[in-house]
């Protein structure tokens, strides 16, 4: 993994998990926002690392407490997860010792998916995230919903890194077709899984509240997968820091809570 931080690390840490065909740094924008009260970290998963070799999740988390050793960090303010970021964050969260203050998952990846499905899926998202570096992500908005000119430079660097092998192996062990870690009951209370009510990862919100059924479940009205955070950072940050430090949603006119 690469990790690149913005904040001072004596300060509350802000630990992000990325999604699919990004690396690290798209969450640079939203860090910018909270460096002054925060130390945030943003790894870069092992899949878009050049000249890395992908392993397995548990490898990926204990690269992570690794970091977060070495740079002292005993205790994280919040976990933000995106996409398939939720993936490896709430195996993450389910495995690690350290303890976690609140978690927040924008637009997560949970679908629960069998390994020939997978197997299928490997050449097609491998091609899809290549396209995107050779065409210097002009094609974005076929891959996604958007084509915003503020994170199409992060899926052409990840593009760039990606090899088949890291693709294969990554899929091998994500979304699998079992059931969703156990997370205590404690986390659930201060954990929030965020959809935007028009995202294709909308379908996957009543696994996930079966799976989590002390957490909390906030629905964006009328936005796609991300859009708020990629639209406005800014907003996306100061949510977070309400999240992080009341335990609660700030008022927004997007807002649905079920």
């Amino acid at each position: 993994m690469i990790f690149e931080t913005k904040g001072e690390s004596n300060k509350p840490a802000v630990l992000f998990f990325h999604a699919m065909g990004v690396v690290g740094s798209s969450s640079e924008r939203v860090a910018e926002c909270l460096k002054d009260d925060y130390f945030c970290i943003m790894p870069t998963s092992t899949v878009y690392c050049a000249g890395q070799r992908y392993v397995s999740k548990s490898d990926e988390i204990r690269q992570i407490e690794e970091f977060l050793a070495r740079n002292g960090v005993e205790r994280i303010a919040l976990v933000v997860a995106s996409s398939i970021g939720a993936d490896l964050a709430v195996a993450f969260l389910s495995k690690t010792e350290i303890p976690v203050g609140s978690v927040f998952f924008d637009g997560g990846q949970f679908a629960r998916i069998g390994k020939f499905t997978r197997r299928i899926m490997t050449p097609f998202m491998y091609f899809a995230i290549k396209s995107l570096y050779k065409k210097d992500g002009k094609n974005l908005g076929k891959v996604m919903w958007c084509d915003d000119e503020e994170i199409r430079k992060y899926f052409v660097v990840a593009g760039k890194n990606l090899t088949y092998g890291n693709m294969r192996r990554q899929l091998a062990d994500s979304l699998e077709d079992k059931p969703l870690p156990l997370l205590p009951k404690e986390l659930q209370t201060h954990a929030y899984f965020e959809f935007g009510s028009v995202e294709d990862h909308f379908k996957y919100r009543v696994g996930v509240m079966q799976a989590y059924p002390y957490a909390h479940y906030p629905i964006f009205e009328g936005y796609n997968h991300m859009q708020y955070q990629i639209r406005n950072p800014e907003g996306f940050a100061e949510m977070l820091r309400t999240v992080a430090e009341k335990n609660e949603m700030p008022e927004l006119p997007f807002l649905r809570e079920e």
